[in-house]
């Protein structure tokens, strides 16, 4: 299903057929050089599999399960990374907002404001981050039907801002479980919505380790594969060098390597149904 082509960022265009955007970094600005080092690597990957990359770190985690777990380094050191990373590497850069007085500060060094999927009702939030003029990626919220949010694109385009993407990340099913309904893919794009999935965050277990949230990252490659399939138009995932150590959702991100033979797979998927489109 083809759904309006947009700029996301500067040279990364979504929707109507563009290629394949991946949003793609760890979970969350670490300290020491884990950041500038996931970057480097994803700017390699990109180079040599041919997509456009839009690297993502927060620096807050402000949803944590727990009082005790790293949220990151805070407003400012965050933004400070972020924007180490666009002048090494001249790359995009996306990063989480929570509070409506934090959009324009991450705005003047992100390319794209990302809503979390617990804010995604959030109206104040949405309005102001669109108020920005950048690229607005909302996270779909767990208790959310495909069809709810177009109310939320609404509030995003009142807030003059056409350039929004929202993004697909299971439903809540029973108590510490997620699933994907491959079937919300198609159904927002129906409302002119282009779609992300993402690979990583479906792949949670909310709240199921002693600490916060639990995973299950050997289902990776069978719903990314799925969701490419079903046609989204992007694709989101959280990469780590050492996942073990990450320092948040260690047990769903994944290593550069495996990260890498994933996006050929779905690179590849892609590539098959553009041909058969064409013919």
């Amino acid at each position: 299903m083809t759904t309006p082509r947009i700029e996301l960022a500067a040279g990364v265009a979504i929707g109507g057929g563009a290629p394949l955007p991946v949003i793609a970094g760890p979970c969350v600005v670490e300290p020491g050089e884990t950041t500038i080092e996931t970057a480097r690597l994803l700017a390699g990957l990109a180079a040599r599999l041919g997509f456009p990359l839009i690297f993502k770190a927060s620096f807050d985690k402000a949803n944590r399960s727990s009082i005790a777990t790293f949220r990151g380094p805070g407003l400012e050191a965050g933004l400070q990374a972020l924007a180490a990373v666009k002048r090494e590497l001249d790359v995009p850069v996306l990063t989480d907002v929570h509070e409506p007085w934090q959009c324009a500060p991450a705005a003047e060094v992100c390319d794209v404001l990302q809503i979390p999927a617990f804010l995604c009702r959030q109206t104040d939030l949405i309005v102001e981050a669109a108020r920005t003029g950048r690229g607005l990626n909302i996270k779909k919220g767990q208790f959310m039907a495909p069809d709810d949010m177009r109310r939320v694109i609404e509030k995003a385009r009142a807030g003059g801002n056409d350039r929004v993407t929202v993004t697909e990340r299971g439903f809540t099913f029973g108590y510490h479980n997620l699933v994907v309904d491959m079937r919300s893919i198609p159904w927002m794009q129906r409302d002119g919505i282009p779609v992300i999935f993402d690979v990583t965050h479906s792949l949670q277990l909310p709240g199921a380790a002693a600490d916060g949230s639990a995973g299950a990252r050997e289902y990776a490659e069978p719903l990314a594969r799925a969701a490419v399939a079903a046609g989204a138009d992007g694709l989101f995932l959280e990469v780590h060098p050492r996942p073990a150590e990450a320092l948040s959702d260690r047990e769903t991100q994944l290593d550069p390597e495996r990260a890498g033979r994933l996006l050929g797979d779905l690179l590849a998927i892609r590539r098959v149904l553009a041909d058969r489109a064409g013919s």
